[in-house]
């Protein structure tokens, strides 16, 4: 049984934004999605304690705040570090994948380049986030 999910999106790009909103709509979920233009800004909605997201997606490489310190932040943090972060970012750099985990993520995707395998890949992170128990 697929439940819907409250999405925390952190992202500074509009464009990538955008296309993750298109996909969404495409494979016919109503996930809630809270969009963040960096980790600033996700920091003041996660404290702001209005919704408090299933899953945050989050991208390392931002202005501000990047996704390494965001991380280091939340998993620091009582009572947001039982919240799953999934790295969703262009870098394949091997020591953002090890630092990443060593955190304390729930996975590390890169974003594929082509529409359809993003597409492909958006559908089943949530498939298995919408299907898996969420405190």
């Amino acid at each position: 049984m697929f439940k819907l999910l409250n999405i925390l999106f952190v992202e500074d790009d509009t464009i990538e934004v955008m296309m993750f909103n298109r996909v969404l709509q495409k494979i016919g979920f109503n996930h809630r999605l809270i969009e963040a233009s960096n980790g600033e800004n996700a920091l003041e909605i996660l404290r702001t304690k209005e919704i408090t997201p299933d899953i945050i997606l989050l991208d390392l490489n931002m202005p501000k705040l990047n996704g390494i310190d965001f991380l280091k932040i939340v998993k620091n943090d009582e009572e947001l570090k039982h919240i799953p972060i999934i790295i969703f970012t262009t870098s394949n750099n091997h020591r953002d994948i090890t630092e990443c985990y060593k955190i304390g993520i729930a996975g590390y995707i890169i974003k594929p380049l082509k529409y359809d395998d993003y597409l492909v890949l958006v559908k089943k992170t949530l498939d298995y986030w919408s299907c898996n128990e969420l405190m």
